[in-house]
């Protein structure tokens, strides 16, 4: 058979996938988010089980958790517009008014387009007094390009750009650094190792020592792909004997310090990095609420199982387990739900 022919002829898993009824259903097939699409979805039923949870003798909230948490985002908005024709109420609204608190908060979240929840958490936190070096950070680093660019598009309905913000809330480096990865310049991998590059790179870190010398950080850290900047870390290490986050240890502090720690975590490894997030949420005497809620919404569509992976891995307690213990109230059941497994 020619070179041609085995291009072209479809191999016998895909002809086998092609009769499967999961064959085009890519977030059920594969995903390592935790919430997928249900594929016995009916939209008549799901309203009908809202509305009766909403109208009924006192809100049942477990069937509210029970439907939002086993639909996918995509699902969900249709549940919301078929809601609005059926009723002609609008959902968001009617849950609003019958729930409360945080699972009120998990709600709302859940039922908007990911764009308007990641714009609302970013200006938020650009809003709020020490926030803008880790939320800002954690949304501007670890979306990927597209849903970002629609996340900076929904920001202007506040009437500003999210760059304004950014100049009227921060300063000096860490303002260069969000600005940076707001303009989402970071090169993609071609899969090609340029090895010249990766050493001018730890060169220009190694001598960025001095005043003035913050824009070669800036510029490494926001415009290289990650598999560049992890093999200039490993280089950095090799040449001075010292990580790359302990140089930035000793050259910056403050605000500056924790962002660009954050960044090369992200960059080192982006679900390890949210583990730490979230384990660092559960550890004070009342958890983070806020924080858990962010990441279980915006990531338990894209790689919330191998957040649980790498928690499970450093700390020696499964992210189930540990939200049962440190969560109480009502949104501790759609915590769980989003998590959705116990990790042996």
């Amino acid at each position: 058979m020619s070179v041609s022919s085995r291009k072209t002829a479809p191999s016998l898993i895909q002809e086998i996938l092609s009769h499967l009824g999961l064959a085009n259903k890519t977030a059920a097939w594969g995903t390592l988010g935790t919430l997928r699409t249900f594929l016995s979805f009916t939209v008549d039923k799901d309203v009908q089980r809202l509305l009766r949870a909403i109208t009924g003798q006192g809100v049942d909230r477990n069937a509210i958790v029970a439907v939002l948490t086993n639909r996918s985002r995509e699902q969900r908005q249709l549940i919301s517009r078929a809601f609005q024709e059926r009723t002609q109420q609008d959902l968001l609204k009617s849950l609003q008014a019958a729930l409360s608190g945080n699972l009120e908060k998990i709600v709302v979240g859940l039922l908007q387009p990911m764009a308007q929840f990641d714009a609302q958490e970013l200006r938020t936190a650009l809003k709020a007094s020490g926030s803008a070096e880790d939320v800002a950070m954690e949304i501007l680093a670890t979306r990927a390009p597209p849903r970002l660019q629609e996340c900076l598009t929904v920001y202007k309905h506040f009437q500003v750009e999210a760059e304004e913000d950014i100049k009227s809330e921060t300063s000096g480096i860490l303002q260069d650094l969000l600005l940076a990865l707001a303009k989402g310049g970071r090169e993609s991998y071609s899969g090609i190792i340029d090895y010249n590059l990766a050493e001018q790179d730890v060169q220009a870190l190694q001598q960025a020592e001095g005043p003035s010398t913050e824009e070669t950080w800036v510029l490494i850290f926001t415009r290289r792909n990650p598999e560049h900047l992890i093999r200039v870390f490993d280089q950095y290490q090799q040449y001075t004997g010292q990580e790359l986050e302990e140089a930035v240890r000793n050259r910056f502090h403050g605000d500056t310090q924790v962002a660009l720690l954050s960044l090369a975590s992200v960059i080192r490894n982006t679900p390890l990095y949210f583990a730490d997030k979230l384990h660092q949420a559960l550890q004070d005497t009342e958890p983070n609420c806020q924080v858990l809620m962010r990441i279980l919404i915006s990531r338990c569509e894209t790689d919330l199982l191998s957040i649980r992976t790498e928690f499970k891995k450093k700390f020696g307690k499964s992210l189930y387990s540990s939200l049962q213990d440190a969560v109480k109230g009502e949104c501790q059941s759609a915590l769980l739900a989003l998590c959705r497994a116990e990790d042996i």
